[in-house]
Order: C-alpha cells, then sequence, then structure tokens
C-alpha cells in the first residue's frame, strides 16, 4: 500500500526551477503574489521582466520576494556576476518550467511569430521546458482575431495556455481578460510539474455532506465540509486523472480541472453516481451520505408551536444500489466512525464488496469533519491494513492514490 509515513507534503513544484517572465500590463501587480506563492510552494524562481513591465511593479519588489537578481535587460552586467554567461541561454537550459503572467497581446504575438528582441523573448525561443501562458489584456483585444490565432498557433505547438477570467477590467470595460488569481496560476505550474501516473483514468468522487429536508426552512445533515473529497479531487486532477465530482452542499472550492455535479439529497448523489458510473475507472466515495431522512416532507413551512414529530427512514444506500456496476472498476469507500474503527470498517468493506475502505475517526475537534487532518484506517479486499494518525487529508488523498495505483498497475 501507499507509504502513510510521510511527515511533510511534497509540492510538485519543490526544487524546481520556475522560470517567471512578466511582461507590461496593469495585471503585473499580481506578479509579485505568484512569486510569493511559488517560492512558499519550494521552488526557485528567476525572474525577467520587459522593459514595460518595471513601469508597473520594480525589479526590487520580485528581488527581495525571490531572493535572486532579477533580469530586465539583454545586454545589461551579468546580475550573477558569472562574466561570460550568456543569460538567455543559461536561464533557457536551467528552467523546470517557464511561466508569462501577465502576458500582453504583444507578447503573446511575438511568441507566435518567432520574434527575439528583449531577453524574455528570447529566452521563450531557446528554451526546452514547458511554458505557461497567462493572458491579460482588455477585452477587445483578446477577442480580436490576431490574438485568437496567436493563441492557437501558440497552443499548437504544446505551449499551455491559462485562459483569463472574466469580469470587470482595469480599463473600465466588462468581459473576458483578468489574469487569474495568483493561487490559480501557481495551480497551473503544479500540475503540468507534476506525477502523470493517472492520465487516461476517468475519476469519479461523490464529497460533502447531503441535506434531507423536512419542510422549505429545515433540514438535517451531517458534519461533513467537504475537505476530505476535495483533497482527493485535486490530487487526482494533479497526477493527470480525468476526474468528475458529484458534490453535496459545501462551502469550498474543487479544483479547477474537475468537472462539477451540484446535488443536495442522498437520492440525487445516487442518480448522478448511475448516470456517470458507466464511464469511471475508479470510485470514490467520499461523500458523507445521510444514514436517515425524514419519512415525508412537508410543502408548507412547519409553523413554530405546532406539534413536530420527525419520522425518519433510512436514507439512500447508493454503494448497495450499484455494486452490480462495479465489473472490474476500483470502488474506495469511506467509513466515519467513533469507535472500533477497524472491525466497523472491515465490516462496510465486505459488505459493500469494495476494493479499498478508509475508515477514519469522528468525534475529534482535532481531526476528521471540520479539520485539516485525518486519523485512522487504511483497509483492502486483501486484508491489508495501514493506519494513519493526523495525517494532512491533502498527503492522505496523495496516499489512497498510491493505493488505487498499486490496483490499476
Amino acid at each position: 500500500m501507499g507509504n502513510t509515513s510521510k511527515d511533510k507534503i511534497i509540492s510538485p513544484i519543490e526544487n524546481k526551477k520556475i522560470v517567471f517572465g512578466v511582461t507590461g500590463g496593469i495585471a503585473a501587480y499580481k506578479a509579485p503574489l505568484i512569486a510569493r506563492i511559488l517560492k512558499l510552494e519550494g521552488a526557485d524562481v528567476y525572474t525577467i521582466m520587459t522593459e514595460a513591465a518595471t513601469n508597473f511593479v520594480t525589479p526590487l519588489t520580485m528581488q527581495v520576494l525571490t531572493n535572486r537578481p532579477v533580469y530586465t535587460r539583454m545586454f545589461a552586467n551579468n546580475p550573477t556576476g558569472i562574466p561570460l554567461e550568456i543569460s538567455h541561454i543559461s536561464l533557457a537550459d536551467l528552467a523546470d518550467l517557464m511561466v508569462i503572467a501577465p502576458a500582453t497581446a504583444n507578447f503573446i504575438a511575438k511568441m507566435a511569430h518567432g520574434i527575439a528582441d528583449d531577453l524574455l523573448s528570447t529566452t521563450v525561443l531557446a528554451t526546452q521546458a514547458p511554458i505557461v501562458v497567462c493572458p491579460s489584456m482588455n477585452v477587445n483585444m483578446f477577442e480580436n482575431k490576431a490574438t485568437q490565432d496567436n493563441l492557437s498557433i501558440l497552443r499548437s505547438r504544446g505551449i499551455h495556455i491559462l485562459e483569463p477570467d472574466s469580469g470587470e477590467l482595469a480599463c473600465g470595460w466588462e468581459g473576458k481578460g483578468r489574469l487569474p488569481e495568483p493561487e490559480r496560476v501557481v495551480a497551473e505550474v503544479q500540475k503540468i510539474l507534476s506525477l502523470d501516473d493517472f492520465s487516461g483514468i476517468n475519476i469519479l468522487i461523490t464529497s460533502g455532506p447531503t441535506s434531507e429536508d423536512i419542510d422549505p426552512i429545515r433540514f438535517i445533515t451531517n458534519r461533513s465540509t467537504g475537505k476530505m473529497g476535495a483533497a482527493i479531487v485535486e490530487a487526482a486532477c494533479l497526477r493527470g486523472a480525468k476526474v468528475k465530482v458529484i458534490t453535496g452542499p459545501v462551502d469550498i472550492q474543487y479544483a479547477p480541472w474537475a468537472k462539477i455535479v451540484e446535488v443536495r439529497s442522498a437520492k440525487e448523489m445516487l442518480k448522478a453516481v448511475q448516470k456517470n458510473i458507466t464511464k469511471a475507472d475508479v470510485l470514490i466515495m467520499a461523500a458523507a451520505v445521510a444514514d436517515y431522512a425524514p419519512a415525508s416532507y412537508s410543502k408548507k413551512k412547519i409553523k413554530k408551536g405546532e406539534d413536530l414529530s420527525l419520522k425518519l427512514e433510512l436514507s439512500t444506500d447508493i454503494l448497495s444500489s450499484i455494486k452490480d456496476n462495479k465489473g472490474r472498476k476500483i470502488f474506495v469507500g469511506f467509513a466515519a466512525e467513533t469507535d472500533n474503527i477497524s472491525e466497523y470498517g472491515r465490516r462496510k468493506l465486505d459488505e459493500k464488496g469494495l476494493d479499498l475502505i478508509v475508515a477514519n475517526m469522528v468525534g475529534r475537534q482535532d481531526t476528521g469533519f471540520e479539520s485539516d487532518t485525518n486519523t485512522g484506517i487504511i483497509i483492502s479486499s486483501s486484508g491489508i491494513e495501514e493506519g494513519f494518525n493526523d495525517m494532512p487529508k491533502k498527503m492522505l488523498a496523495h496516499t489512497i492514490l498510491d493505493c488505487i495505483k498499486e490496483r490499476i498497475s
């Protein structure tokens, strides 16, 4: 099974050399934040700024945040102090990845047509590392056929394009052209540099709680926040899987590469799973599906003071309902328990015909629901059990995927 003894979450960009190109658009104000997050994730950041970019952000700011000299001119004195180093070649060669954020329409045009008239454009032309381009400009400039044709040329060459966001632009216009938030830019860098060992594998993940309605105002639910599901979604996306997540009501963001299906009740979640299970190679049931639901639903609000007797009935059992769809698919379940987690987890694994079950301890404030860590045990159908204690959910997500990978291989 996967290694659960790690004590640190290893970022896919840790110790990677990132050449960060900044061009002259107003969105350059986000460049220091991008650099800071890259550094926090363990990357070694080398910044190249065009002359226009220095009008928006000072090289000193980038130097302080990256703890490295900033390159701004083709023929300036070498900031590394190595006399004969040719900057655009040395930077191109050392890069594990280049990211251009923001990328103006002008710079995108230069890249598309092989123009190399400054340090950044010559470095782009010389590198063989993956390149991520993050367009940012006025909506009319972005939608102009020339810009779209240039982006198509870059895509055809294998260059990664991170689509801009829509919203209010600095010029006062509304539309597509905003540089995505720094976290989103860094996430794209992480994905490109991540281990791609789940490429071509379709993973269906359920996440979050279900809410079972009593009347138009009230409902019963559980303490699940979807954090564990979100961690698995992110890990699977980073490792190259094609991911669809069926989620109950949550207040979290899922990885931007996943397709999201929103449901509310256990019955709705079952229908969504039945609809999507056919194309899945792996099913991970990380959702905390309600065990009970109100036996009847009041279409009108039950007034305060009225006699309220809430009768419950067993809710939909999703895993039992889809058991016949398993075939050669890998099914992974979760069991939230307050005691005897190994015994109850093993029983659920056998009853549901699962390949793996993650039995985790709940009822404590420091782990499980609403926490960033989990404590419990991973049990396989072959009888192997492996415990984990206060493990960060992001780390546990990769551990679960490692266990699944062993069964795919």
